[in-house]
């Protein structure tokens, strides 16, 4: 499947601990950078994504990619 490219506001989903977790995207990565506590490596051909939860307000980046039923989702990225 392909990935998807996502814009600031976006609503989307991931997986994190095991659990559903919903929220916005709020800035697309397309360079090495710091962010939500971590150095992120992204560039134009395989971007990533700051999220934050609707839960929490916590930020994290995400790599995308496309469910198979269509859905909005955001693969986690860890460490």
């Amino acid at each position: 499947m392909g990935e998807q490219n996502f814009t600031q506001g976006d609503n989307v989903e991931w997986k994190s601990r095991g659990q559903n977790v919903k929220g916005t995207v709020e800035e697309k990565i397309t360079e090495d950078t710091m962010a939500a506590g971590r150095r992120v490596r992204a560039s134009t051909q395989k971007p990533q994504y700051r999220v934050k939860s609707t839960n929490t307000g916590a930020d994290a980046v995400h790599k995308p990619r496309c469910s198979a039923t269509r859905q909005i989702v955001i693969e986690e990225t860890f460490r």
